[in-house]
């Protein structure tokens, strides 16, 4: 069996990401994985090398969905502006923008916000995170090193269970999406682990 790089050895990963022209640096996974938090950790690690940006910025907004009648599936692929979030990525892939600003999803509000992150161009790396980026055909040649996170299932779901109790649902409404678009989601996005430059299962 491979052993499992530990945390450590993923900052030294990264971090020889950042010391030439701009790279980007995906961090991918199904629902619950730990994308955010595992992300947010890395860059923090490498300070002011790195910049963090959520694909979760590119959600369509929720009178969008409303409009679309898509709101009970948000978090699905088609509940994303794919192509501004690919259109984004090679903007800061070309790094000739002064600063790049991002948009920022917030769970509290269940929207993105614009222009939320600022990313300098003298930041080496970006650091990106979502379920989709081995599934949308334009992100993948954006990104120079994809990370697959690949939890115990069990601990996975139970996350989402209780992200969703977190924002106000109920037990039945957290199961019942934990158990349905998510798990739709998940099973769309493990398809794609074999694309990946690395799978963690177990972060140590």
């Amino acid at each position: 069996m491979t052993r499992e790089p530990t945390f450590d050895e993923l900052v030294a990963r990264a971090a020889a990401l950042a010391t030439g022209p701009r790279r980007i640096l995906g961090i991918t996974g199904a629902p619950g994985a730990g994308k955010s938090t595992f992300a947010a950790r890395l860059v923090e690690a490498l300070g002011d090398r790195a910049a963090l940006v959520g694909m979760d910025g590119f959600h369509l907004a929720h009178t969008v969905l409303t409009r679309l009648g898509r709101v009970e599936r948000k978090g699905a692929p088609d509940t994303f502006d794919a192509d501004g979030y690919a259109d984004l990525l090679g903007r800061l892939r070309a790094n000739t923008d002064e600063v790049v600003y991002a948009p920022e999803f917030r769970r509290e509000v269940e929207d993105s916000i614009a222009c939320a992150v600022p990313v300098p161009c003298e930041v080496p790396l970006v650091v990106t995170e979502g379920n989709y980026l081995l599934l949308w055909p334009r992100v993948r040649p954006l990104l120079d090193e994809v990370w697959f996170l690949e939890p115990d299932q069990r601990v996975r779901r139970e996350r989402l269970y209780q992200r969703h109790r977190a924002f106000g649902r109920t037990h039945d409404q957290a199961r019942e999406r934990a158990g349905g678009s998510d798990e739709t989601n998940a099973n769309l996005v493990a398809a794609t682990a074999r694309r990946a430059d690395l799978v963690l299962r177990k972060i140590q």
